[in-house]
């Protein structure tokens, strides 16, 4: 691999609220190994200037340090690729051996320079602090943006044109194959299948998400897309909304940024906490509480075992908090009956059970009876739903047979919970 000299600085643009164009908020530059913040003189002395998020990044002068244990500001990585916009850039960069490269062989500040401006959020990283030159991808086809990510999966590098198509999907976040597109007035997350699934994640994300909003969640909307003998799921941005000469944005932070963790401290991020965020800093706590509660109850439901904290995220403006959407609610495949969810529901226990969430009810401002409601009507709907959603995506018997009681309902999320439950087992 031709070695590539390391970045030194990039600067931040912000889409401020209801805004059309970004303006240029400060600079990130290198120290070592950490990636330090000042926020520019010009940014601050305008009257409607917001911290990029509070209390992390404030509205001051001078140097701002990550927080210990940080390399860069988590509202900053928030805005980052991931494993998969990481691979789409080794690929262009690397080649061939990008399917075996490590994603860390490129810096930080190359990856959040070389990825795509659309990325999910109001932020975007340039070299310059007085133009701002958007990095946009090429218009193609779904079929062609299906074959690219698999070409990327093998290390095959692209065409020019593929390049440039697949390039609009580097900054998304995730480890699996994904594009972003533009039809009828709304941008999209398209989720390809990978060749490591041992089973039908695409079909197994609509149902579930489907699912979700059918129980009364607030979802983001899908479509399904079968072309070419393969399946895409299309997720709804609801992060942009279309405006007369272009495309607002909002600005978000990932529930791991609301705790100051980073991935590796991951596995200390907790419902229970969140709970306790919610009811401090975001509009509504109550209405978003029954809601957090909501989405617990149906990722144990559907065994959505992959609830970590950078699968929530929450609505910044400046000021205050809001849930977003929810979003990838992916059910997982299991060997056995138990399994545990990637956050801790309440003290040490992360077990997917149901009685864990009514044992959970009081930090989310619910009576048990309040909680036992919710879980009731969260199955007996999936269960009523649950053979005509199968049928939008043509689920095969085989297929229904591995998510019921595998995936959905497994009957370990039955065990220790009261009649009223159990006997919907």
């Amino acid at each position: 691999m031709t070695s590539r000299k390391a970045v030194d600085e990039a600067y931040v643009w912000i889409w401020l609220p209801d805004a059309m164009e970004p303006v240029v908020a400060g600079r990130l530059s290198r120290d070592e190994d950490q990636l330090i913040f000042n926020y520019g003189r010009s940014y601050l002395e305008r009257n409607d200037c917001i911290p990029i998020y509070e209390p992390e990044l404030p509205l001051t002068r001078g140097a701002i340090f990550p927080e210990p244990g940080l390399k860069l500001a988590s509202a900053l990585r928030d805005a980052a690729p991931d494993a998969w916009g990481r691979r789409v850039i080794l690929n262009r960069l690397v080649g061939t051996r990008s399917k075996d490269a490590d994603v860390g062989a490129l810096d930080e500040l190359t990856y959040l320079l070389e990825s795509g401006s659309d990325r999910i959020g109001g932020l975007d990283f340039q070299a310059s602090p007085t133009e701002y030159v958007p990095r946009l991808a090429q218009a193609a086809p779904l079929e062609e943006l299906m074959n690219a990510a698999a070409m990327v999966e093998n290390g095959v590098p692209l065409t020019p044109d593929l390049d440039q198509a697949l390039f609009h999907g580097s900054s998304l976040g995730g480890a699996r194959p994904k594009a972003m597109i533009e039809a009828e007035k709304q941008k999209f997350i398209a989720k390809f299948s990978s060749s490591t699934d041992t089973y039908n994640v695409v079909k197994a994300e609509y149902i579930a998400m489907r699912l979700a909003a059918e129980v009364g969640l607030h979802v983001a909307p899908v479509r399904f897309h079968h072309t070419l003998g393969k399946d895409a799921l299309l997720v709804e941005r609801f992060d942009r909304s279309k405006a007369r000469g272009g495309w607002k944005r909002r600005l978000m932070v990932s529930v791991l940024t609301l705790f100051g963790l980073d991935e590796m401290m991951a596995r200390y991020a907790s419902y229970e906490e969140l709970s306790d965020i919610i009811r401090q800093r975001f509009d509504e706590p109550e209405t978003t509480l029954r809601e957090l509660f909501g989405r617990l109850v149906f990722n144990i439901i559907c065994g959505n075992t992959d609830d970590h904290a950078r699968n929530h995220a929450a609505f910044w403006d400046g000021n205050t908090l809001e849930l977003t959407p929810a979003y990838d609610i992916c059910p997982q495949n299991r060997t056995g009956n138990e399994a545990t969810q990637a956050m801790l529901i309440i003290g040490e226990n992360r077990m997917s059970n149901l009685a864990v969430c009514l044992d959970a009810a009081p930090k989310f401002l619910l009576e048990r009876n309040e909680a036992v409601e919710i879980i009731t009507h969260h199955i007996e709907t999936v269960r009523a739903r649950w053979t005509s959603i199968c049928d939008e995506v043509g689920l095969s018997e085989v297929d229904r047979k591995l998510f019921w009681s595998r995936m959905f309902l497994n009957p370990f999320v039955f065990e220790g919970t009261p009649k009223a439950i159990s006997r919907l087992a």
